[in-house]
């Protein structure tokens, strides 16, 4: 009957040095609490944990990416998009994220699924296609400001897709098509009108010098002259013939 005692003493010897003895890596903590208050927080490497007295809760201090399921949003405009998106934060005061929220996985996720449907919300269709970098900025700066109180540090949100339903698809490509052609049109008639401005420039130049009308005259008979034409017929008046070489 001594054996078995022996052996079941020296079971509960190693057992309670394992639970003394704790040995914590470089990214992680142990927040130390004595007969249920918060003493410290401990680590890295070796650290003591009175059995019973003691208790501690390992937190570790790596950056989580956390993927926020799929939410249904309706943006300003009134149009249904499903967003999803992916965060990544992490722990810099242990005490606080293991004292101040139960669980702060949990709970970082679920606000971050709120912050994402209530910014997006304030934001029309066109913003959340074309200007991801400012709403990724506005959403992570509200989550960090919210999580402060818990210890954790939002570092980066990346809206991942922003899913249209089909016949919203159709109507922003109907939509794009309509703005290239407008913008086609403005060209053209921009094209136009310097056109014009440059006709009435050489009609004001050929009125102020009739001798340059005249030589515009013989320009377009040596043009004509060179197709293969069998008859042509050019009027001009004689006198603007002769007025030019009695100028000259």
């Amino acid at each position: 009957m001594a054996i078995p005692g022996i052996f079941v003493g020296l079971i509960v010897a190693v057992a309670l040095l394992l639970y003394t003895f704790r040995v914590l890596r470089e990214y992680e903590r142990g927040v130390i609490f004595t007969l249920g208050r918060f003493w410290k927080v401990k680590g890295p490497g070796l650290i003591i944990v009175i059995p019973v007295i003691q208790q501690m809760v390992k937190v570790d201090l790596r950056t989580v990416v956390m993927d926020v399921p799929s939410q249904d949003v309706i943006s300003r405009d009134n149009v249904s998009v499903k967003v999803n998106a992916v965060i990544y934060f992490r722990v810099i005061d242990p005490e606080r994220a293991i004292i101040q929220v139960e669980d702060f996985l949990a709970a970082t996720s679920q606000l971050a699924q709120t912050t994402l449907r209530s910014v997006l919300g304030q934001h029309e269709l066109d913003d959340m296609l074309a200007e991801r970098d400012k709403l990724n900025s506005d959403i992570q700066a509200l989550l960090d400001k919210q999580t402060d109180a818990w210890g954790i540090k939002v570092a980066n949100v990346e809206i991942k897709h922003v899913d249209i339903d089909e016949s919203m698809v159709r109507a922003i490509a109907r939509q794009a098509e309509a703005e290239r052609e407008r913008r086609a049109k403005v060209i053209h008639a921009e094209g136009e009108m310097q056109a014009a401005e440059k006709l009435v420039m050489a009609a004001k130049t050929l009125n102020e010098q009739p001798q340059s009308l005249q030589l515009r005259y013989l320009q377009t008979l040596t043009e004509i002259a060179g197709e293969k034409s069998s008859t042509i017929v050019f009027p001009l008046p004689l006198d603007s013939i002769g007025n030019m070489f009695n100028k000259s």
